[in-house]
């Protein structure tokens, strides 16, 4: 998708501003969303995400948000390489593996972002009735070809009525 402001380059940022009970949306390239934002004159925060977290990392992991950072003694990821220092530091993991080292001292900040520290999924609530349905056919039916390849008919028999009282909600929904 291209930027809708230059039409040259693709868009990476995906702006929303709310005024006054009217949502606007705006897909820019990174120039354009910079440029933007220097002619709001200050009426957007200049927030990077990756140092909103490490803001929020630096409070979690007790340094301090000013100042330099002391490397504290803890976890460093085995996969990797990173320190506690370095991820407060940046705002990032270096991998997957660091959610399993880092993990315990995560879980405070995603409940404190997100409140909660379990994905839910993607779906709004309020909008996603229809969609949580179909992505539940799909696993069903994903399921239901699985015991089928097994052999395990009763099983089967008992995903494929369920995936017909789903589909049938979704015809008269």
């Amino acid at each position: 998708m291209e930027c809708e402001r230059c039409h040259q380059r693709p868009a990476t940022v995906h702006l929303t501003e709310i005024i006054n009970n009217e949502k606007r949306t705006m897909r820019l390239c990174e120039q354009c969303a910079r440029e933007l934002q220097a002619q709001a004159m200050g009426f957007f925060p200049q927030i990077n995400l990756h140092n909103f977290l490490a803001g929020l990392l630096h409070n979690e992991f007790g340094f301090p948000t000013t100042g330099p950072t002391v490397a504290p003694a803890g976890a460093r990821c085995e996969a990797c390489g990173l320190t506690e220092a370095q991820f407060a530091r940046q705002g990032l993991l270096g991998c997957g593996e660091c959610y399993r080292y880092f993990g315990p001292r995560l879980e405070p900040v995603f409940r404190r972002i997100h409140g909660n520290t379990c994905h839910t999924g993607k779906v709004p609530e309020r909008t996603g009735g229809k969609v949580r349905v179909i992505n539940r056919i799909e696993r069903l039916k994903a399921q239901l070809r699985e015991a089928i390849s097994r052999e395990e008919f009763e099983r089967a028999a008992e995903l494929r009525d369920t995936i017909r009282e789903l589909e049938k909600e979704l015809q008269e929904g």
